[in-house]
């Protein structure tokens, strides 16, 4: 082969690979742009003038919407940190008995949404609930005689959300006690520094980052939940974005009180960001690992293990028993041809958002490895970024814009044809997966970045050297070697669209339930008991995360 031929076939290969970044690079950037649809007609809604409603709403219920949203975010964040941040730092540090189980004990109630702790707790305590029901039984009390506390309360709902939340902190927290220098905590001793000082002095500021962090993360939930504030009867963004949408039937005023409460999230993002940009916390020694846990007196050991016990117990151990405890009692009535087409319903949905998920994350992450401009990062960012927001807000940013194509196209075949073409996009399951690709991809898409970060570019440059195309490089290089984390990215993304609530109420088509909004419909009705085998369901089927989550905290050394 000449000189020329050679560089001819050499230019050609190169024009060929430019043309396959280009092609993912325009992929990255449709998706991006696409993502940031919901998000950006949201906002588009500041810029409209206010009307009857929205007057109506600031005079009337905004400042509660504020206040309660307010009250609820400071109580759980107290709740949150109190039990994750003490639990963590006895697991990392100290030996008592059971601290081996707990690690992983701890994480439990992450498996339990909020709305069905709050369903199951209301329950339990209310008047003719097992625990009050019991207490007149046992001291020959009648209505009236005793108080006892309201659970359907702003206290009962930041309980209930502490409870099932707390493990984002404790997961970080945790992680960075571990990777701690025993050094720190020895110097510290050294110059008279007790054990409440050296965690306070020394531990608790060197953790300060990842605890922001899981509290960040712990308070967006805490602004998105609906079912638990609704249930509880207590005003917020949340509840006040479903009445002006349903009851009001206005969705400019939706989208404004969408906007507010996008606000809010944004302001939390951007402290926690500020927060993490400031703390800098070094040691100067290269022992990092810990060489044994501290031992605890026989009494301190116990109180060790009844701190971390508590959270379990009242998270996961009690509510599960109860779930389970009146499905057994339910089940004949509830768990028929209707419950399995729920069950159908719940896991093809699931199912389908999760693979999708996985394939825009791959074009995604592979997209950026191909060629990682900041343009590129920005866009998978912007991609990336629906997991902070509140489902609420996606699925009106997502019905706005379907709704107004379906409008638009319908009054143009019937001006034209005398023909209507119906609803093609709101209303249907197209509206309802493409709000949940937008609030779940950053799972799919974090978990990809971080395997495809452990392969070296080398294998690239090999596999193209050997004539292999980048789309060939993909699925027969990396996919294989990332089988396991594109499996995790499947199950966690199952795990959340099985659990979520507002949107799928919002977008779902007519008639059509699944698990979670029948487990709500039972419950507003007052029917909790046989609510609870669907609840049950939801929650045996998001321990999977917990398992995945528990087997990567073992593989730490601990």
């Amino acid at each position: 082969m000449s000189d020329q031929e050679i560089l001819f076939s050499t230019t050609k290969k190169s024009f060929t690979i430019s043309a396959y970044l280009d092609r993912w690079h325009f992929i990255v950037l449709l998706v991006a742009l696409i993502c940031a649809v919901p998000v950006l007609t949201v906002f588009s809604y500041v810029f409209q003038p206010a009307g009857d409603v929205w007057r109506h709403l600031t005079e009337t219920v905004l400042s509660d919407y504020v206040i309660n949203s307010l009250l609820l975010i400071i109580g759980v964040s107290f709740g949150t940190l109190t039990m994750g941040i003490s639990c963590a730092w006895l697991t990392s540090v100290y030996n008592f008995p059971g601290r081996k189980v707990f690690q992983w004990l701890l994480l439990l109630p992450m498996a339990l949404p909020a709305y069905i702790i709050a369903y199951t707790y209301t329950g339990m305590m209310d008047f003719a609930g097992p625990i009050q029901s019991n207490l007149r039984e046992w001291f020959d009390w009648s209505y009236g005689d005793y108080w006892f506390p309201e659970i359907r309360s702003m206290w009962g709902a930041t309980s209930m959300l502490s409870l099932v939340l707390y493990p984002y902190v404790y997961l970080l927290a945790r992680a960075a006690f571990l990777e701690q220098s025993i050094v720190a905590l020895e110097a510290g001793r050294s110059l008279g520094a007790g054990p409440w000082k050296s965690f306070f002095k020394i531990a608790l500021p060197m953790a300060r980052p990842a605890i922001i962090t899981g509290l960040s993360l712990v308070l967006m939930e805490t602004l998105a939940d609906y079912g638990t504030v609704q249930y509880f009867g207590i005003s917020t963004f949340t509840t006040g974005i479903f009445r002006t949408w349903f009851g009001l039937n206005d969705s400019a005023a939706a989208a404004q009180l969408s906007t507010m409460l996008l606000i809010f999230v944004l302001v939390l993002i951007t402290l926690e960001r500020i927060s993490r940009k400031q703390a800098r916390y070094f040691h100067g020694s290269n022992r990092e690992k810990r060489h044994s846990h501290l031992e605890l007196s026989p009494k301190k050991a116990w109180l060790a293990t009844f701190v971390c016990l508590m959270p379990v117990l009242w998270g996961f151990i009690l509510p599960f028993i109860q779930l389970s405890q009146w499905a057994i009692e339910t089940y004949a009535d509830m768990v028929d041809s209707d419950f399995i087409t729920l069950i159908w319903h719940s896991l093809s949905l699931a199912a389908s958002a999760a693979i999708l998920a996985l394939l825009l994350a791959l074009l995604l992450a592979y997209g950026q490895r191909l060629k990682n401009t900041k343009i590129i990062h920005i866009a998978v960012r912007i991609a990336s970024m629906g997991y902070a927001i509140p489902a609420t807000v996606i699925a009106i940013g997502v019905m706005l814009p379907l709704a107004w194509i379906d409008n638009t196209l319908d009054g143009w075949l019937r001006a034209q044809f005398d023909v209507s073409s119906g609803l093609l996009l709101s209303g249907t399951l197209f509206a309802l997966m493409f709000a949940y690709m937008v609030r779940f991809l950053a799972v799919s898409v974090g978990t990809v970045e971080a395997a495809l970060g452990k392969i070296k570019h080398s294998m690239d440059d090999a596999a193209r050297s050997l004539g292999l195309k980048p789309r060939q490089v993909l699925f027969q290089i990396h996919m294989p070697l990332m089988r396991r984390s594109l499996l995790t990215a499947i199950l966690l993304v199952f795990v959340d669209v099985l659990k979520e609530l507002p949107a799928t109420l919002i977008l779902r088509p007519f008639n059509f339930n699944t698990l979670a909004v029948r487990a709500y419909e039972l419950a507003s009705d007052e029917r909790l008991a046989d609510a609870s085998t669907a609840a049950l369901c939801i929650v045996i089927v998001g321990i999977i995360p917990v398992i995945l989550l528990s087997q990567s905290i073992n593989k730490q050394k601990t």
